[in-house]
């Protein structure tokens, strides 16, 4: 039933381990034994008195006063959580008040938000504490807030995903999401998306995943690690196998962590989605592309893929191409931002006629023109029979591209989802999509444009849909995964929170 570890490391003949039931973590000088029982954490402190022969347990006995911080935050909180079965909420209350910490509103709040969405607590939750929370009064959360946090959540086993986007951890919060990752056994989701996290910090993250087997998606988006703190994760990927989404998009990650990453995910068997968007690339030779093109032949699991801001030109979409007629997984590609003209499109027209696999092409903000757009269109039309979605807002495309893309949807009834504006939407393209969306061909939640007529002329009026218009931001009002808006998700669960 339990699992427990003497101070010198072996383990008890007293217990049997148990990995299902129960979890022992050793810290300086006492054991700190977690039980789950019907969803609700007891825990329990052990003395162990020396010699051998004559070791004994106390239940609920205060540790030791030379043990560690973290055992004596936990025996302060153990004993009230075995006598009355304190929530979440009124857990963290108390861990502040016995720490003299002052406690922080917010999180308090949402605590008993997220009690009263899941009253049993029977089944995995998340925690969404985010920094950028409109409707709420936010003080967001410290370093010290985060450490009282992770105080009740270490041997948590309802909480499931933590989201901590826009808040204000540093380093030192860093170092208490390390040691929380390390104790936590039942966390699948972490999203430090857009903290202020730095190299140290994510050397911290990237080595407690070493040894971490349980979670399996994890957002760093917008710490500034830069290209030191990628290599650390790239040393991580090489241990991890469990890991299956890693966002390391606007970390400004450099040309040898990009290499790095993309030479260790050749090998990589476990990692599903990968996120590497806007590094800070000094060379015009595109290095990076050309080894994530190398891992791209290799990898045989990987689904998704985001390489946005790459300043990927036609040399490094050819180069892409090529890996891409051997490669059996990716699902969804996600080219936007970068610097590809319809030479470029080319070759992505000839990958389509060959790759029965892809089913998203993200190609928003390039410069494909008309041509570019009358090689997809081809490709679309004859050949391909596999993707599902198609954007290409804002590539300077005009009625001629436009129609041969509508045109092809007559034809191709796999393809559903179409994204356009951005561009020259002529009178002919306006006919030409109202059609498709009066026919029942183009469905008006799987496109964002709107037709009306006005004195006998069609217009197109924005909509606010897209593959992942939520990357960055969650809508205050409404459903938060909207698949109009968010038509990834629709297509592909892979990419869910990515």
């Amino acid at each position: 039933m339990f699992e427990a570890s003497t101070c010198n490391g072996q383990t008890s003949d007293s217990y049997k381990p148990n990995r299902n039931k129960g979890k022992a973590f050793r810290r300086d000088g006492c054991v700190c034994l977690a039980v789950c029982r019907r969803g609700i954490d007891l825990f329990f402190n052990i003395r162990l008195f020396p010699p051998p022969h004559s070791v004994t347990s106390e239940l609920a006995v205060r540790a030791p006063r030379e043990q560690c911080d973290f055992c004596e935050m936990t025996a302060h909180s153990s004993e009230a959580v075995m006598s009355t079965h304190l929530s979440l909420h009124k857990q963290y209350l108390q861990a502040c008040q016995e720490s003299s910490q002052p406690e922080n509103p917010f999180i308090a709040h949402m605590l008993e938000e997220a009690e009263k969405a899941d009253i049993t607590l029977t089944k995995g939750i998340t925690l969404k504490i985010a920094g950028n929370n409109r409707l709420l009064p936010v003080q967001k959360v410290t370093d010290e807030d985060f450490r009282m946090l992770a105080c009740i959540l270490s041997n948590n086993t309802f909480v499931t995903g933590l989201d901590l986007r826009y808040n204000v951890l540093t380093d030192d919060g860093a170092e208490h999401a390390a040691k929380f990752l390390q104790e936590n056994a039942t966390l699948c989701y972490f999203n430090l998306m857009f903290n202020d996290i730095g190299t140290n910090g994510a050397e911290l993250i990237a080595k407690a995943l070493h040894r971490n087997e349980t979670l399996q998606h994890l957002r760093m988006t917008g710490n500034k690690i830069e290209n030191k703190g990628g290599m650390y994760f790239a040393s991580m990927l090489q241990i991890n196998s469990t890991l299956e989404k890693l966002d390391l998009g606007d970390c400004d990650l450099g040309t040898q962590s990009l290499i790095a990453i993309a030479t260790v995910m050749s090998h990589n068997k476990a990692m599903k989605a990968l996120n590497l968007n806007r590094p800070i690339l000094y060379s015009q030779e595109e290095e990076s592309t050309v080894h994530i093109s190398l891992m791209m032949k290799n990898n045989s699991c990987l689904m998704e893929l985001h390489l946005c801001k790459h300043e990927m030109k036609n040399f490094g979409v050819e180069r892409l191409c090529d890996a891409l007629y051997e490669n059996r997984s990716l699902r969804y590609l996600d080219l936007s931002c970068n610097k590809i003209t319809r030479d470029g499109v080319k070759f992505l027209g000839e990958l389509l006629k060959r790759n029965q696999i892809l089913e998203i092409l993200d190609l928003n903000s390039n410069r494909i023109e008309d041509d570019g757009a009358i090689y997809l269109s081809e490709a679309l039309a004859l050949y391909n029979r596999t993707l599902q979605a198609l954007a290409v807002t804002s590539n300077n495309i005009s009625g001629k591209g436009l129609v041969a893309l509508s045109d092809s949807m007559k034809t191709n009834m796999v393809l559903s989802y179409i994204y356009i504006w951005g561009n020259k939407l002529d009178e002919a393209t306006c006919v030409a999509f109202s059609d498709l969306i009066k026919t029942g061909r183009l469905k008006p939640n799987c496109t964002d444009v709107d037709p009306y007529e006005v004195d006998g002329h069609e217009y197109l009026a924005e909509l606010s849909h897209g593959l992942k218009r939520h990357y960055y931001w969650t809508p205050s009002y409404g459903e938060v995964d909207n698949k109009d808006a968010n038509a990834s998700l629709a297509i592909g669960a892979v990419a869910e929170h990515l």
